[in-house]
């Protein structure tokens, strides 16, 4: 889950623009290359950074919340999305699979541990990916988190954020018939997955536009259209991960493993008024992660891009450099 708007209100508190010094297509096997980008200061300390969805892809724009001087900063689209190929492909994409890509790239640049950095389901997979290698993680820094439980999905697909903005909600709903309403993860499932090109783009478009519209504080309730195939594959890998809770274990894992990252120090950087990801379950992974730093932020919602949430993110990983 992520989404990005009012992205110039924001940027005043990020570093200029830079370009990447290496970009590569890390072949991950079982059929999937991912694009990996780094910049920065190759000698800096490691940073990976996660992005949402699942299948948002990485932006320019994430490169601006660390100090160039002082990170070497490590991006990469996830499986099935963004610059990676095969493009929307949920095939042999699970949790799993991508916190092995992470380890992989980890590997194959020489990276001994660094700091995870992500926000929504880039914090999902962060905390997975730290609960699974805690030895390779020096510092966690979340921002909008999302535990992955069903909980969370009742609450955005379920109503109960449409409780908030029921036109916003209408719309998303009444696209399928009143029959299937009952689980529209299930109902948007079949379509997005139809093998009709003209379908599955439609829906993915309104898949999109919901998660889009509610991302801001300063929302009017437009989620806009998205590109046809930014909105395919984000939906399509959305959904698949939601179909199959995350592929864990079991429902409310993440909670429950909080014990294996007990020692690391972490940030989380929290939108008071988030609708995509209630705080809740970020004070909730505060509490049983006492190592943990939670920063509520006023007046903001889910959005990476929202001012409050890009101050507090700069200013930690400025702290954390030691500035």
């Amino acid at each position: 889950m992520d989404k990005h708007s009012d992205q110039k209100r924001a940027v005043q508190y990020l570093y200029p623009p830079i370009d990447p010094y290496d970009q590569q297509m890390l072949d991950v096997g079982q059929g999937h290359r991912i694009y990996v980008e780094q910049c920065g200061n190759p000698s800096g300390i490691p940073v990976v950074v996660l992005h949402g969805g699942p299948g948002g892809g990485c932006s320019p724009t994430m490169r601006r919340y660390f100090d160039p001087e002082r990170y070497r900063v490590i991006l990469f689209d996830q499986r099935g999305c963004g610059r990676s190929r095969p493009h929307a492909s949920v095939t042999n994409n699970t949790t799993w699979h991508l916190v092995d890509d992470i380890e992989m790239i980890r590997r194959t640049l020489d990276i001994d541990a660094w700091i995870v950095f992500g926000g929504s389901w880039g914090a999902t997979l962060a905390l997975i990916y730290a609960q699974s290698h805690p030895a390779r993680v020096r510092n966690i820094v979340l921002r909008g988190v999302f535990l992955l439980t069903q909980r969370e999905l009742d609450w955005f697909y379920g109503g109960g954020a449409g409780r908030f903005w029921p036109e916003v909600w209408s719309r998303f709903e009444t696209l399928v018939p009143e029959d299937e309403r009952g689980d529209l993860i299930a109902a948007y499932h079949r379509r997005l997955f139809s093998g009709d090109m003209a379908i599955e783009t439609r829906f993915a478009r309104a898949w999109s536009s919901w998660e889009n519209a509610l991302a801001s504080i300063h929302s009017t309730g437009s989620g806009g259209e998205a590109p046809g195939d930014y909105a395919r594959a984000f939906a399509r890998l959305e959904n698949h991960y939601f179909t199959n809770a995350g592929f864990l274990e079991f429902d409310g894992q993440i909670l429950a493993h909080a014990g294996r990252i007990k020692h690391i120090p972490g940030t989380i950087v929290q939108g008071r008024y988030d609708m995509i990801c209630p705080p809740e379950s970020a004070y909730a992974l505060a509490k049983a992660w006492p190592n943990a730093d939670l920063k509520m932020i006023r007046n903001a919602g889910h959005a990476l891009s929202e001012p409050g949430i890009s101050a507090e993110l700069v200013r930690t990983m400025d702290r954390i450099a030691g500035k």
